[in-house]
């Protein structure tokens, strides 16, 4: 489990969010959902210690993220990356062996071959010599999820994976998502697109400067929860027309 208590951002004296508390459960897909500016990716970056919080502790399974970084993999946004940094997919990939090499060690045949085996499992194989910023949308999102293929974290963090790729790379994405949790690892992902929420989470977290509800998708994603973050006319959208799914 992951665990976050008490945790206060604040940007030039701003909260984003104070005392923020919500736990993530092992063998579970979790979704972040809430308007735009409401502090998901703040969240995140505060909980993997990115960005200073000013109070609160973030642990999981009982131990610091800084001891347990070498079982993190996080993939970030498309607009925070350098698409211009001269580095092909298969390299991008093999990074994904650093941090149990640490900073002298070089990835060796075998891990080059495990490199190739993430490749292959999101079908992207081909385009292995290929520069990243030559990829669409959907092949960079499943770039980095071969990256963490090969890592083999215990916690996996997606920041708003599914924007601007195509539906066969989020189908693809999301079947790894589910072996990932039968696996019993422990998943977040930061989410924008309200109708797939029922589908795609187990668990879900609706954030707007703060926690409105966490907890079992059909508990929390009820048409009360999204008028109080969002709006009544979302809600009757997503709801009354049957929208949500």
């Amino acid at each position: 489990m992951l665990k976050v208590q008490n945790l206060t951002v604040a940007y030039s004296d701003t909260p984003v969010f104070t005392d923020v508390a919500v736990n993530f459960n092992a063998g579970k897909i979790t979704g972040i959902i809430g308007p735009n500016g409401a502090g998901k990716s703040t969240l995140i970056k505060a909980m993997l210690g990115l960005i200073k919080a000013q109070t609160g502790t973030v642990e999981f399974n009982g131990h610091t993220l800084k001891q347990f970084q070498k079982q993190i993999a996080y993939v970030e946004q498309r607009k925070d990356l350098d698409l211009t940094f001269p580095i092909s997919v298969f390299d991008v990939v093999l990074t994904g062996t650093y941090g149990r090499l640490g900073l002298f060690r070089q990835p060796s045949k075998a891990d080059r071959q495990r490199c190739l085996a993430a490749l292959q499992r999101v079908d992207l194989a081909d385009l292995a010599d290929r520069q990243i910023g030559q990829l669409s949308g959907g092949q960079l999102q499943r770039v980095f999820v071969a990256r963490a293929i090969l890592q083999d974290a215990q916690l996996i963090i997606l920041d708003e994976p599914f924007v601007g790729i195509d539906l066969q790379s989020e189908t693809a994405i999301m079947a790894i998502l589910h072996q990932w949790r039968d696996a019993g690892k422990t998943i977040i992902v930061v989410h924008h697109d309200l109708n797939k929420v029922s589908r795609y989470f187990d668990d879900l977290v609706i954030l707007n400067h703060g926690i409105v509800d966490y907890g079992p998708v059909q508990d929390v994603y009820t048409p009360a929860n999204i008028e109080r973050t969002f709006s009544a006319d979302l809600s009757a959208v997503l709801f009354t027309q049957g929208g949500a799914q």
